[in-house]
């Protein structure tokens, strides 16, 4: 159907989901044919008792002399059944429901009392059975139970019986169910902590259940001493580059100096500068999930105050707006670069910049605001892309690869946070970043 949604459900959930199908189906089928056998209004010993009581009184009462037919119909008559003939047909009850069902019930047992036009009632609520049979000679044999028969009624308490061990086998199936996937959630445990936890831990999970999960847990062991070895290799081999490009350039830093041509020279530092610039974003990108840095607690009122005022000491119109103190638990070498770059973004292409500080309900809110262009709208969702740079909106970056807001995203993200970015409808842009209030 459109617009209805199942629930999604886990591993676990499907397992015992199609065992309670199955044995659901079992016993809907047992309940059809427990209804099947018991479609009959009376019992089927009484039914019979029945038909085979007037298949004699019939024979004998036909074979009898007209003279002796009332007595034979008295000598037939029993504690159970009351039989009597006459020569005109006896007046019956009016038909009452289910009447021709338990009327064939009788003759299913008998055949042969179908030759004499049988009239069977049940008469209810009393249970009593009243009918008669036509004899050969259009004489009729009436008969009526001395008392209610016995009902059929439908086996609930056989249907009570099957449902309780089905009940008990679905119990006990859920239970192995849950400790054959039990490894599972354990690796899944596992994949979400690769790629989060810190310098010495592991995400290696004991292979266990069976031959197929076993061999999968083998592989994600595999698989993340690889990763980690990757990760590893990459930061030593970062932190050489990085040495290795910063050493150069700090020569020609140096022997920029005594260069005579003062313009010159400051073409040159600015070319140096914007090198030692791409390097770092490069080197704070690429190196952000092998940080070492642990979380701890600061005082993001006064890392923020302290990025405001570093940007006015270069001479912008940077202000904070806050708190004065507010606690927070983060790394504070990666957030306070993804703090600086903002503020860098910002100054770049606006006049004044502000950043503000709010503590809500569930979040701590960080914005930064800028009067200066703005982003275009189809552009926002990707600005925060590796290596992208919006030339026809901000001018291009041309101290730095276009990494500034990808490293802030990756920031926050650690963090636990999320980094939203809006144009402000006075002009300019706002860039939120949004903590979770348990980092308080």
């Amino acid at each position: 159907m459109t617009g209805v949604r199942l629930p999604r459900l886990g591993l676990v959930g499907r397992l015992v989901a199609i065992l309670l199908a199955t044995m659901v189906i079992e016993f809907a089928v047992s309940t059809v044919l427990y209804e099947r056998a018991s479609q009959y209004l009376v019992r089927d010993d009484e039914a019979r008792r029945l038909a085979e009581h007037l298949v004699i009184a019939r024979r004998l009462v036909a074979e009898a002399t007209p003279d002796r037919r009332v007595g034979m119909a008295a000598e037939l008559t029993t504690d159970r059944y009351l039989v009597k003939w006459s020569r005109e047909m006896p007046k019956l009850p009016a038909d009452e429901r289910n009447s021709d069902r338990v009327q064939d019930q009788v003759v299913r047992w008998e055949p042969t009392l179908a030759h004499n036009k049988p009239q069977i009632v049940l008469v209810m609520p009393s249970g009593v059975i009243v009918g008669a049979l036509q004899l050969p000679d259009s004489s009729w044999l009436s008969f009526r139970t001395l008392g209610p028969i016995r009902a059929a009624k439908v086996p609930y308490q056989r249907i009570l019986s099957t449902l309780i061990p089905v009940l008990a086998l679905m119990l006990m199936g859920g239970l192995l169910i849950r400790q054959t996937v039990q490894p599972l959630q354990a690796l899944t445990h596992a994949v979400e902590r690769v790629g989060r936890k810190t310098p010495g831990d592991s995400s290696s999970v004991p292979a266990a259940g069976a031959d197929e999960v076993r061999q999968l847990i083998e592989a994600f062991n595999s698989m993340q001493s690889r990763i980690a070895r990757l990760i590893d290799e990459r930061t030593r081999a970062l932190a050489a580059v990085g040495h290795d490009l910063r050493t150069p350039l700090s020569r020609l830093r140096l022997r920029s100096d005594v260069i005579e041509d003062r313009a010159l020279r400051e073409e040159i530092g600015n070319d140096i500068d914007g090198m030692e610039a791409m390097i770092n974003s490069l080197l704070a990108f690429l190196g952000g999930e092998g940080d070492p840095e642990a979380p701890r607690r600061i005082d993001l009122a006064v890392l923020s105050a302290s990025v405001a005022d570093d940007a006015s000491d270069h001479g912008h119109d940077v202000s904070y707006t806050g708190p004065a103190h507010l606690d927070v638990v983060l790394r504070p070498s990666s957030f306070r670069r993804a703090v600086n770059n903002l503020v860098d973004n910002a100054v770049r292409y606006g006049e004044r910049v502000t950043i503000s500080l709010t503590r809500e309900a569930d979040e701590v809110v960080l914005t930064v605001e800028d009067d200066g262009p703005g982003i275009p709208p189809d552009a926002i969702a990707r600005v925060c892309e590796p290596f992208v740079r919006l030339d026809t909106a901000r001018g291009r970056d041309t101290s730095g690869f276009g990494l500034g807001l990808s490293i802030v995203a990756q920031a926050v993200a650690a963090e636990g946070g999320r980094l939203h970015l809006a144009n402000r409808p006075e002009g300019g842009l706002s860039a939120q970043i949004a903590l979770p209030a348990a980092l308080q």
